[in-house]
């Protein structure tokens, strides 16, 4: 057997505790949020909750599911991460890939002009009096197509299809397919590292982002998931939470009670991430592979 040195075994001790220390800063809060949510409320106002529950309650989320904007946020939440990440994809690969063809006549330009967008932007006055401009204001379209297309996405699926074997695409062009074909039949079934890792970030982005609906959107019924989440961070109280879930007079904090508003915004959270937690094992066997994508290969 190989002998390790003092040296790397150090190193290796270094690492183990650095990345101890990294994971213990993560799970804390997340473990500390969901004792929260399911701890009474005479425990919670106390302090006395940490990372295990006291008083196991399942009020708050009882409370919180009763309110309709919850239902309504989830499903905006869907369509706006769905569309507009099916969208990114789509988008940047019809972009990306006439950048990979030696005869395309414009892509000299095209990377100029994309280069120029990464470094300069209009801000976001000119681009909400755009937004108002093409009537897209108040609508889930506001919430879907400004992020379709990015510079930086752009150039790294073109780093990307650079190495995908150039044989298989003259053969599939002498065979009479043309570009579309060879995107959509070869290069792209060759790239599913890539989509699955830009897939996951665009759900990510998507599902969580919420100043694009503060700004642009004025219906409470197209806010996303993340509005609902807003609202109850920053408005709750004993009124709000009656009035939201229609329960009448809501006792909160009084002795013997069952419900805390530091619960409810816990429960909010955790019903909130509780999606992307679940999606995220399933893109795990290409995001190592996909993280990958515009390094330097040999």
């Amino acid at each position: 057997m190989k002998k390790v040195s003092l040296g790397s075994r150090t190193f290796d001790a270094v690492n183990i505790f650095v990345m101890l220390l990294i994971m213990i800063a993560i799970l804390y809060p997340i473990l500390n949020i969901i004792a929260t949510s399911v701890s009474s409320a005479r425990y919670i106002s106390s302090g006395s909750v940490s990372v295990w529950p006291k008083g196991f309650n399942v009020e708050a989320y009882t409370t919180v599911f009763k309110d309709p904007f919850i239902f309504k946020g989830y499903l905006n939440s869907i369509i706006y991460a769905v569309g507009s990440t099916g969208l990114m994809l789509l988008f940047t690969s019809l972009m990306a890939y006439p950048l990979t063809v030696q005869t395309f006549v414009g892509k000299k330009f095209l990377t100029i002009f994309l280069m120029i967008t990464m470094f300069f932007g209009g801000g976001l006055i000119p681009t909400y009096l755009l937004m108002r401009s093409m009537h897209m204001l108040d609508t889930l379209w506001v919430m879907i197509l400004p992020g379709a297309i990015g510079a930086y996405n752009v150039f790294l699926f073109r780093t990307f299809f650079h190495n995908i074997p150039a044989e298989l695409k003259e053969s599939a062009l002498i065979d009479g397919a043309n570009d579309l074909v060879v995107l959509f039949k070869i290069v792209l079934p060759l790239s599913k590292a890539l989509l699955a890792t830009f897939a996951l970030f665009g759900l990510v982005g998507s599902w969580n982002s919420w100043f694009e609906a503060l700004v642009y959107l004025q219906d409470q019924d197209k806010y996303p998931l993340q509005m609902v989440l807003r609202n109850y961070l920053f408005t709750l109280d004993t009124n709000a939470i009656a009035g939201r879930v229609g329960a009448g007079n809501v006792a909160i904090n009084q002795p013997g009670d069952s419900l805390d508003p530091q619960a409810v915004r816990m429960s909010v959270i955790i019903i909130t991430m509780f999606p992307i937690m679940c999606i995220y094992p399933f893109f795990q066997k290409h995001f190592t592979k996909g993280v990958l994508v515009g390094s330097i290969k040999g």
